[in-house]
């Protein structure tokens, strides 16, 4: 029988607590809280979480500082957080968290995030080199992209975008880090030409380009390939 997966709740305010802990209590994980970065830094060592759920608003600490010591010490991080501004979410992502939730949240769209992202941590060491989302298949071994079992042709930069994305199924990837790896160094802010493939891929793979199903835009931060479609 496999043991129950422990999630940290850190946040400075008891009722967001009290709410997190229960609708994680009743999806059967271990919940332990804590309500300042130095207790979250502690719980870390001593509770061995599998994932943290982190507010940035911290009375002792910026939660952003956080991420990094978190994700060093191999657990996934899920922030929370009522800092609705873009840079703040790009800047949470571009340090490590695996995914960024707003207050305020609805409980089983946190639910689903800490799936995902525990599905991702068990994956991640070991990158499966085929991805299928449907009808589409997308083979990370032989840089191949099939739909219906045709093979579809994608630009190089195309495809360069869709591996990044397939790398991180269900997960945010910031503009930042897809110009940087597709581009290069030097494009990170022209962020028209992720429009401009992102597009064309979906053109190419998706049942209705203009219902993207596959493909996600999360505004000013980056795109997220849909898993489990």
């Amino acid at each position: 029988m496999s043991s129950p997966v422990t999630v940290l709740v850190v946040d400075d305010e008891p009722a967001i607590r009290r709410l997190l802990h229960a609708g994680l209590t009743r999806a059967d994980y271990l919940v332990v809280e804590a309500g300042s970065a130095k207790e979250a830094l502690t719980s870390v060592q001593i509770d061995k979480p599998d994932l943290v759920l982190l507010d940035l608003g911290l009375p002792d600490r910026d939660g952003l500082e956080l991420i990094p010591m978190i994700k060093g010490a191999g657990l996934a991080v899920i922030v929370v957080s009522a800092r609705e501004a873009t840079d703040q979410k790009v800047a949470a992502l571009d340090l490590g968290a695996d995914d960024y939730v707003s207050k305020p949240f609805d409980s089983e769209e946190v639910l689903a995030r800490i799936r995902t992202a525990l599905r991702h941590k068990l994956t991640s060491e070991v990158i499966s080199p085929v991805l299928r989302l449907g009808t589409v298949e997308i083979d990370l071994s032989l840089r191949q992209v099939r739909k219906n079992g045709e093979e579809v042709h994608l630009t190089p930069k195309e495809y360069g975008l869709l591996a990044e994305l397939a790398k991180s199924p269900g997960r945010v990837v910031t503009h930042t880090h897809l110009l940087k790896s597709v581009w290069g160094p030097g494009h990170e802010t022209d962020v028209e030409y992720l429009r401009v493939a992102a597009r064309n891929i979906r053109r190419k793979i998706e049942d209705d380009p203009s219902q993207a199903k596959l493909i996600r835009n999360e505004p000013g931060v980056g795109y997220r390939l849909l898993a489990g479609h």
